[in-house]
């Protein structure tokens, strides 16, 4: 497996998280940022709760922080409360309400799916683990695979000429190195 093969991996697989955060928190009318600013405020210390320790930890910019903070302000999940001792920090602090919706926010099941079904394997390279990693979120996901299309179920070869059964289209050379939306592996089954 390639490095480049590998990073790929990752990106489906966080591709794949940041669709699971969306749904998540559209479903309590939040941004995915919005969500991230207040689990982050529930696991910080209070001397990390600050507008400039979330922005360093999210790895966003100010200003998307900043309008964050106003929304979770409006929504009363969180409050700022002065530094007693330097009135120039301001501190993030979740209320009630906001402690609420943490608490009520569960673990993205289909990533404690897909645990369970990889955990106990042996891997020989973080390649292949990547891999059945990312079939096993797909599964729990109900997702496509996006898979190669040399790596599909469809694909065949019949005289030196590759063809998609499912298409019933050939297919260019170009074409076998390239993801697609039906693919399709018995792995996934």
């Amino acid at each position: 497996m390639h490095e480049l093969d590998t990073f790929k991996l990752i990106e489906r697989i966080s591709t794949l998280m940041r669709s699971e955060e969306r749904k998540k928190y559209a479903a309590i009318g939040l941004q995915p940022v919005h969500g991230q600013v207040l689990e982050y405020l529930a696991k910080c210390n209070r001397h990390s709760n600050t507008p400039a320790a979330v922005t360093e930890y999210l790895g966003s910019t100010k200003g998307t922080v900043s309008q964050s903070i106003q929304v979770l302000e409006r929504k009363q999940y969180i409050e700022k409360v002065p530094d007693p001792d330097d009135r120039r920090v301001v501190h993030l602090i979740l209320t009630e309400q906001g402690e609420k919706v943490i608490a009520g926010l569960k673990p993205l099941q289909v990533f404690a799916e897909a645990e369970q079904q990889v955990t106990s394997q042996q891997f020989d390279s973080i390649g292949t683990a990547l891999n059945v990693t990312l079939s096993a979120l797909q599964r729990a996901n109900n997702s496509k695979s996006f898979g190669l299309c040399r790596t599909c179920d469809y694909f065949t070869e019949v005289d030196h000429h590759f063809h998609c059964q499912l298409t019933q289209l050939p297919l260019e050379q170009t074409d076998t190195d390239k993801i697609c939306r039906e693919h399709k592996s018995s792995r996934e089954d």
